[in-house]
């Protein structure tokens, strides 16, 4: 039977295990998860912040992570500026990257979320203006959602990942993280729709 974890990464911790060759010591998982066995599903940048997968399961942990599968994974975006119609869309139809044109992607203006304190906290500058987005994407470039941002003028301040599939991390607090009941036949839940 699969473990799968829920984990809220903190702004600032590698998603992996062990910082190798880095001259100063970095946080990593293994200051947070105990659990012995298992391994990110994918990659969440060290700026980044929120729901990361880990399991047991090397088949499991390859469908959701791999881009094949288009798993979409949700994301709250506080960027500098005030998205204007123009812009939103340009993301909707996907935009050009040094790496190709991204996949469609959904977005929407939202209000501020009610989230956990980032530490540190972001800059805020009193003469621009910032906003949120709700962005679900479907693929999984390096810093994609940042890129995709700054590609229509609109750099993110703020990144939380809050879903992959059916899985969030509502209720998890940072630093935290919640292991789902045995998987079992679960596991090919979300990513099978």
């Amino acid at each position: 039977m699969a473990r799968l974890l829920l984990f809220n990464k903190p702004f600032g911790v590698l998603s992996q295990f062990t910082d190798r060759g880095s001259p100063t010591a970095r946080s990593t998982l293994s200051d947070f998860i105990t659990v012995e066995g298992v391994y990110p599903a994918g990659r969440l940048d060290r700026d980044s912040e929120g729901l990361l997968l880990l399991c047991d399961d090397g088949r499991l942990q390859a469908r959701i992570a791999d881009p094949r599968f288009k798993l979409p994974k949700t994301y709250l975006v506080q960027v500098e500026g005030d998205p204007q119609e123009l812009e939103l869309e340009r993301l909707r139809q996907g935009v050009r990257l040094k790496d190709g044109m991204t996949l469609p992607a959904d977005i929407s203006r939202m209000d501020e979320p009610d989230l956990w304190p980032r530490d540190p906290p972001i800059r805020q500058r009193k003469s621009i203006p910032d906003s949120w987005l709700k962005i679900t994407i479907r693929e999984g470039r390096n810093r994609q959602v940042r890129r995709m941002t700054a590609a229509v003028g609109l750099p993110t301040l703020r990144l939380v990942r809050w879903s992959i599939g059916g899985w969030a991390v509502a209720g998890i607090a940072p630093g935290h993280f919640e292991e789902l009941p045995s998987l079992g036949e679960m596991s090919r839940g979300p990513y099978d729709r």
